[in-house]
């Protein structure tokens, strides 16, 4: 003969539901803000970097070929950012694809997603064959002017760009919010 052993199931019955119910929509909420959260994040380091090679453009392009050479030293290890300029396209590409269905936040992400990619086929058209060319900047070549002109040109569209993007990102968000 079995004994009855009333047991208490938290996914079966009144209150499991209530707390599945409640954890599930707390759960999916905080995925969503964190998605955002962690977006913006990454766009705005990378945003950050390409800001920089933005704004010093004007000086760097009345270098000497000796100083132009030395100041581009800083960049060695600037590599590892690309991390964050690859993770700002998934994780624009994740939200985008979670909001596909809310009519005023999915352009927003779409346009923004755009300008990052388009951003990036910039660096692998002209900014990389230009750090491959230089051997990372450590040997300038006879044409190493037009190669500067490559370089810092594409580094400043490339910051326009993704500050447009930006800028689209945090359109998505505010609208998000209402």
């Amino acid at each position: 003969m079995r004994r009855f052993r009333p047991t208490l199931k938290w996914d079966t019955g009144v209150i499991g539901n209530f707390i599945s119910q409640r954890f599930a929509w707390f759960n999916f909420y905080f995925m969503k803000n964190l998605l955002s959260f962690l977006t913006i994040m990454f766009a705005v380091i990378t945003l950050g970097a390409l800001l920089a090679h933005l704004f010093e453009l004007p000086r760097k392009m009345m270098l000497s070929k000796e100083d132009y050479q030395v100041v581009q030293g800083i960049y060695s290890g600037w590599a590892w950012l690309g991390i964050f300029e690859i993770g700002t396209i998934l994780l624009t590409l994740i939200w985008m694809i979670s909001e596909r269905k809310k009519k005023p936040i999915f352009p927003s992400l779409l346009t923004a997603l755009l300008l990052f990619v388009i951003s990036l086929a910039i660096f692998f058209l002209f900014t990389f064959p230009a750090n491959q060319a230089t051997i990372n900047w450590t040997h300038l070549p006879d044409a190493w002017e037009t190669l500067r002109i490559k370089w810092e040109y594409s580094h400043g569209i490339r910051a326009v760009l993704n500050l447009i993007g930006f800028g689209f990102l945090i359109a998505a968000l505010m609208k998000k919010s209402h």
